[in-house]
């Protein structure tokens, strides 16, 4: 797959594989995407975002991963149910303290969280330096954090939790044996 720069009247713009026509922001060195549907989100409208794709010498990762995210079910976010629930207990208290009823299935807990539009395409700086898809969802039993699911190669939720930027729970904690742990135990 090539990466295509075009000439316009806008000034430069970027094509790139799956995503078409990207434009930067030139304050944050970000590309993003027009909105296209994302199946793995109920065909919700996101602008894909993509993090020092310019300087990437292996820019076929990211188009690979986006391939793969863009091409996923919702059947990817539910495998994660286990640790998401285990992320709602952990504050469970106080969401009940709010006079809220208790939450019971993973069923239930998708419909307090909002998946976010603009998912983050970047390179994991440290470890495998694989490509992760990041995204800040909004989350009513943790209003303040929210949630961050992060997806490796665009596959696999393996991390999710309070938002932290960080894109495995292995990096968020310097602790190599967190490397494939998906939501830690508290």
């Amino acid at each position: 797959m090539h990466t295509y720069y075009v000439m316009g009247t806008r000034g430069a713009a970027l094509e790139v594989p799956g995503l078409g026509e990207v434009t930067k922001d030139e304050q944050f060195g970000l590309y993003y995407s027009k909105p296209i549907p994302v199946p793995m989100f109920g065909g919700k409208q996101c602008r894909i975002v993509l993090e020092a794709y310019d300087e990437d010498e292996r820019k076929e990762d990211f188009h690979v991963a986006i391939a793969n995210f863009l091409s996923g079910s919702s059947a990817v976010l539910r495998e994660a149910d286990e640790p998401l629930f285990r992320y709602y207990k952990d504050f469970e208290e106080w969401w009940l303290e709010d006079d809220k009823q208790p939450i019971k299935s993973a069923n239930e807990l998708w419909q307090h969280l909002r998946l976010g539009s603009e998912p983050m395409v970047s390179r994991r700086p440290y470890g495998d330096k694989g490509i992760y898809i990041s995204v800040e969802c909004g989350c009513d039993w943790e209003q303040e954090h929210g949630l961050q699911l992060v997806l490796k190669n665009g596959l696999k939720v393996n991390k999710l939790g309070g938002y932290d930027g960080h894109l495995t729970n292995s990096d968020a904690f310097a602790d190599e044996d967190l490397e494939h742990v998906i939501y830690p135990e508290r």
